[in-house]
């Protein structure tokens, strides 16, 4: 009797850790997507090195830019990873025409925001920037900078979605290929512009954008021009652009709307924090800077996870195996807590030989180590948190839910708490930054809750004939 309880006790712990198939499936979808993202870190750490030897302005200007342009990034993330619940399930299915239908209806959503983005930034780039800081000085310079980006919201938008979709089919490759050879146009078009190199201006901040421009060209050339002429495992064409999707737009506004609005909320919300540190002062938004590219390179393997888990949950609720999507959905969590605790070990061992690489103010060092110390035990939650949210829930189709969660945990308790912290009670920045990011641990405790109950796991219909 002893023994049959001891078996049963193993067969459920091995639902929390999953098995070596599931590993394999895991690493091979995971390891290029954290690579793509390792790359990224890269290239945002040579940008935030090359200008903090311009001083804390034209850094904190850059960093303060670069957040109105990443919420037309995080909404782009929002498309695509709203049409990637569509796209892989319909994989799983086999069903190649309502995955092409799925894809239509992105790339015109993906247009229309580029538009918008880019008409902004043209009519009032120094308007922008005063959401972000009353300071003059980081206004002027983050007007240049969005100045040079414009172009870049259209090809970011569709070489990003495309990237998304490419990698909801298993083609995580070429994204790779990509993001390498875009790392290395990147730094080599900083280094010649900021600096002024090889005949080339002196461009300071204008050369920081203009090296990134030259990236985003090169990305939607590369990622495009495959993903339209060569890809074979989908097989979409520019003809397919002109796809009647009447029959899909219902089951994709359903599913795909919240994530977007979910994404653009998030994106929205990170913005809100950033006019809190804006107004703290330049010495806590340059702080900031240096622990945002710390956090992005011990999270690049939870962001690998979270895709392929999202991947993989929707192959096989394509399949109609409902049981084992549950199986898969506590095994990633348990990664996630693993993964989460690495990243905190990774934060606490690079943290002082890092802040001591940038050529910031000591003030802004000290602020810095402060606010890494907070990070330490947050990016455990915050992994968790994004391989259910950003992957496992989503993919299933809970996708109204996660929006709530978005609206409420950020919302009603980050920004307000955060706020109150920084420019009502000017707590410690380790505190400040704790509150700032508060809706990481909320959430990750609501999330595993809504696992634990299975409502997550959600039909999606294919396509019907026009």
């Amino acid at each position: 009797m002893q023994s049959v309880f001891n078996v049963e006790k193993m067969i459920k712990i091995k639902d929390y850790i999953g098995d070596a198939d599931l590993y394999k499936k895991m690493a091979k979808i995971a390891i290029p997507i954290s690579l793509q993202s390792l790359i990224t870190v890269g290239i945002n750490l040579m940008d935030t090195v090359m200008l903090s030897s311009m001083g804390d302005a034209q850094l904190s200007a850059s960093s303060l830019a670069t957040q109105f342009i990443n919420i037309f990034h995080i909404c782009c993330m929002g498309i695509g990873m709203g049409a990637s619940v569509l796209t892989s399930r319909f994989w799983g299915m086999k069903s190649i025409d309502s995955l092409k239908k799925a894809i239509t209806i992105m790339l015109r959503f993906c247009f229309i925001f580029s538009l918008v983005f880019t008409v902004a930034t043209i009519v009032a780039p120094a308007l922008i920037m005063k959401i972000y800081t009353t300071e003059t000085e980081i206004i002027g310079f983050g007007a240049t900078y969005l100045k040079w980006m414009i172009p870049t919201y259209f090809c970011l938008g569709f070489s990003l979605t495309c990237t998304i979709v490419l990698r909801s089919v298993g083609q995580v490759k070429i994204p790779l290929i990509c993001s390498i050879s875009a790392f290395f146009i990147n730094v080599f078009f900083n280094w010649v512009f900021i600096f002024g190199k090889l005949g080339a201006p002196r461009m300071e901040i204008a050369g920081a954008a203009l090296g990134t421009l030259i990236a985003r060209v090169f990305e939607i050339v590369f990622i495009c021009g495959y993903f339209f002429f060569f890809d074979k495992r989908i097989r979409y064409r520019i003809k397919d652009l002109t796809l009647k999707c009447r029959s899909m737009l219902g089951e994709y506004i359903k599913i795909s709307i919240p994530v977007l609005i979910s994404d653009a909320l998030l994106a929205l919300g990170n913005n809100a924090v950033a006019m809190v540190m804006g107004r703290i002062g330049a010495a806590f938004v340059a702080a900031n800077s240096v622990t945002m590219v710390v956090q992005q390179l011990s999270s690049v393997l939870t962001q690998g996870i979270a895709n392929a888990s999202g991947i993989i949950t929707g192959h096989t609720m394509g399949q109609g195996d409902r049981d084992k999507a549950q199986k898969q959905g506590y095994a990633f969590l348990f990664m996630g807590f693993v993964i989460g605790g690495l990243a905190a070990l990774v934060i606490f061992l690079l943290r002082d030989p890092v802040i001591a690489f940038y050529d910031v103010s000591p003030e802004a060092k000290i602020i810095a180590k402060s606010l890494m110390n907070a990070i330490l035990f947050i990016i455990i939650f915050q992994a968790m948190n994004s391989i259910l949210t950003k992957g496992v829930l989503r993919a299933g189709g809970d996708t109204r839910f996660l929006m709530l969660g978005d609206i409420l945990f950020l919302w009603i308790a980050s920004i307000p708490l955060g706020a109150i912290a920084g420019l009502v009670l000017h707590l410690p920045s380790f505190w400040i930054y704790t509150f700032l990011k508060i809706d990481q641990i909320i959430k990750c405790i609501w999330c595993f809750f809504r696992l634990k109950s299975g409502k997550w796991l959600k039909n999606i219909k294919p396509a019907g004939e026009e």
